[in-house]
């Protein structure tokens, strides 16, 4: 996939002001590593004060789906929760814009590598599955050092923006499809290729079903079971957390989830879902729960936001 091309009109005066921020983000992605967790770490502290509204809807979700903890342990997650969106905001700028020197200088440990080349033997593509945790952009950028990755996305609405990290992702990325793209996507993993995406976020799509997410009904969107059917595609969860004391990151993609698909789409849907609050649990605090997770509710079901 070609990677974009600057046109004249992203250079007009109306998108100085966003050009403006790319900068600042290249120039956060270019610090060396441990000034630059230092810098998430600050900036997560800052987000302790700065926006209520996220910590109203973090401290509802962490209620919700951690209910044995106690008021404490709770307000302690939602704490520490907020701290790693500092630290999400350093993550993507590394992610997008960090040099391949600097991305090499990474610790990471990747596990798992053996189900992937035992689906690509049988010239089978793959999609790996995870979740929104605050490093998902830099972990699928220090995967890609070891596997030829695509992803999906969603287009952002500045051009600026679209331009920059769109362009960024296809440095390491073999594709970027976006979410509506399924004609595309479904060749890709016919042809062998492996697909990182996330199906864990309230969409509003007509094909949601509500399937269980930490024993709460939540809206989600069936794809990973069309995408599979349609293309044949091994299903295997991706893992992946931060290490305490800025010692690097670990992966690791599970075993293939087995019998998948089936003919039940809400119950893969169900199961895919139980796989992502499996690697939740393994590390809560660097989960997205600033997200409006349950904001679509079953009919005469009250709203929870």
């Amino acid at each position: 996939m070609p990677r974009p091309t600057l046109t004249r009109s992203l250079l007009a005066p109306r998108n100085w002001a966003a050009w403006l921020g790319v900068g600042v983000i290249w120039l956060i992605a270019h610090l060396p590593f441990r000034w630059l967790m230092g810098l998430g770490r600050t900036a997560g502290r800052l987000a302790l004060h700065l926006n209520k509204e996220r910590r109203r809807i973090a401290a509802t979700n962490i209620a919700l789906c951690f209910p044995e903890l106690s008021p404490d342990e709770q307000k302690a997650l939602v704490r520490a929760n907020l701290c790693d969106v500092g630290m999400m905001l350093a993550e993507f700028a590394l992610g997008w814009m960090g040099s391949d020197k600097a991305i090499a200088n990474v610790p990471v440990t990747i596990e798992g590598l053996e189900h992937l080349e035992t689906a690509r033997a049988a010239g089978r593509g793959v999609l790996l599955v995870g979740g929104h945790f605050s490093h998902l952009e830099l972990c699928a950028r220090l995967v890609s050092q070891r596997i030829r990755i695509a992803g999906m996305y969603r287009r952002m609405d500045s051009d600026v923006f679209e331009f920059a990290v769109l362009r960024s992702r296809l440095h390491y990325a073999a594709a970027m499809f976006e979410k509506d793209d399924i004609r595309g996507t479904v060749k890709y993993l016919k042809a062998g290729g492996t697909l990182w995406y996330a199906p864990d976020q309230d969409m509003r799509s007509k094909d949601n079903v509500f399937a269980r997410f930490f024993g709460v009904r939540a809206a989600t969107i069936t794809a990973t079971h069309h995408l599979a059917r349609m293309s044949n595609a091994v299903v295997i969860p991706f893992y992946h957390r931060r290490l305490p004391d800025d010692s690097g990151y670990v992966m690791r993609l599970g075993e293939p989830m087995a019998d998948f698909p089936s003919k039940d789409a809400a119950l893969d849907t169900e199961r895919v879902n139980g796989e992502i609050e499996a690697m939740v649990r393994e590390a809560p605090e660097q989960y997205l729960w600033v997200h409006k997770r349950f904001k679509t509710r079953p009919p005469g079901e009250p709203k929870i936001y």
